[in-house]
């Protein structure tokens, strides 16, 4: 192993990363500091005190913005998405790994809307609703405007998850006497698990923080994403601030606890695997 001086050029690709990482997470260090402003603080620097005042006042009756209800359906939105990618997802996977008539064209149509320009969909799916005579809504022609965008993602990743499955483990399974059902259940779900969140985390995240699907397929109550954009033109306190750090923070805790998921399920696997190695 050599050991030498670092050049000038370690020095500027530094830089320019940290350069970087300011780029991606200023703005979203810069709202959480302003969130935590003194009741009587503005929507710039310098802070005027420091308390959560506007955390509290979040989930209060506001003159203009719906923060609780707007949040509270994203949130039921983005479960409702993960888990109907999830389970298509996985469907799908199980039954494109044999070839059947008309199996390409299906792939393609079911990809096709991640070229066509989300605002497009959003404006098709609202259109296609009030000519059939219904009202759009955030849990209808939004939940279809969603899945357009988060399935498509599960089924590329389940795709390639399930071109790298070892087949084995099913024959093996059905040699000692297992069904179809009982082979799924017990054999690939719990390999493919770990997978299985990834694509639930796609899923909740992209529903999420979706904007440009949900714009005219909400109906009459904005998602979280519509509140956010509506009130950056009507508000003029740092609530709105305190409104990113909490939506961030969600985020956040979704992918932590998926994190911990995996881990948790590898070495569960791991010890199970010990056990059986010292059992034979």
């Amino acid at each position: 192993m050599q050991h030498g001086k670092r050049g000038p050029a370690f020095w500027l690709l530094g830089a320019l990363f940290c350069l970087f990482v300011l780029f991606l997470y200023g703005p979203t260090l810069t709202i959480l500091i302003l969130s935590f402003q003194g009741p009587s603080g503005g929507l710039t620097f310098p802070m005027n005190g420091v308390s959560l005042h506007w955390f509290r006042n979040l989930f209060e009756k506001q003159m203009v913005g719906d923060f609780a209800g707007s949040l509270q359906r994203s949130l039921i939105l983005g479960v409702a998405v993960m888990l109907v990618t999830v389970v298509a997802s996985f469907s799908a996977g199980l039954a494109f790994r044999s070839r059947f008539r008309g199996s390409a064209v299906l792939f393609y149509l079911a990809i096709a809307s991640l070229i066509v320009p989300s605002i497009l969909i959003s404006l098709g799916i609202g259109l296609l609703y009030r000519v059939l005579g219904w009202d759009p809504a955030w849990y209808s022609s939004a939940f279809g405007a969603h899945l357009t965008w988060t399935l498509p993602f599960g089924l590329l990743i389940m795709f390639a998850v399930f071109n790298r499955f070892d087949r084995r483990y099913e024959e093996a399974a059905r040699d000692l006497g297992a069904t179809s059902w009982q082979t799924i259940r017990h054999v690939v779900v719990p390999i493919l698990l770990p997978s299985l969140i990834g694509v639930g985390l796609f899923g909740f995240t992209l529903s999420y923080d979706e904007f440009a699907r949900s714009l005219y397929t909400a109906g009459t109550f904005n998602t979280l994403p519509l509140e956010i954009y509506g009130m950056t033109t009507n508000v003029t306190t740092p609530v709105l601030y305190a409104l990113g750090t909490v939506t961030t923070g969600v985020s956040v805790l979704v992918i932590a606890l998926s994190l911990l998921s995996v881990t948790w399920l590898r070495r569960r696997r791991t010890r199970h695997g010990s056990d059986a190695g010292k059992a034979a």
